[in-house]
């Protein structure tokens, strides 16, 4: 399995895991991964692309998908919520405010 991250809101406490890299159950499951974890603008962003590009856009969203997820989290207020998850966005390209 892919590595992964824990990100602690602020100010709820809730914990969620973000995986890093390319994702595999994007590419498996397609439009249900932005689904089930409540992303519904990428719900209907990839809906809309899928229509427009006969389904080949869900040969390149798997590359992407894990890293916007985890940007978005990061705009909702989640932080890493230890120094390992903190270690592996910044491995990962992946800059916050701490």
């Amino acid at each position: 399995m892919g590595r992964s991250i824990q990100m602690e809101n602020i100010y709820t406490g809730e914990i969620k895991e973000a995986a890093i890299g390319f994702s595999w159950t994007t590419l498996f499951f397609g439009i249900f991964v932005p689904l089930l974890r409540g992303d519904i603008l990428y719900f209907v962003l990839f809906l809309i692309l899928a229509f427009l590009t006969i389904g080949f856009s869900w040969l390149v969203i798997p590359f992407m998908y894990n890293k916007m997820y985890i940007k978005n989290l990061l705009e909702n207020g989640y932080i890493p919520a230890d120094d390992v998850s903190k270690n592996e966005l910044r491995m990962s390209g992946i800059f916050f405010k701490e």
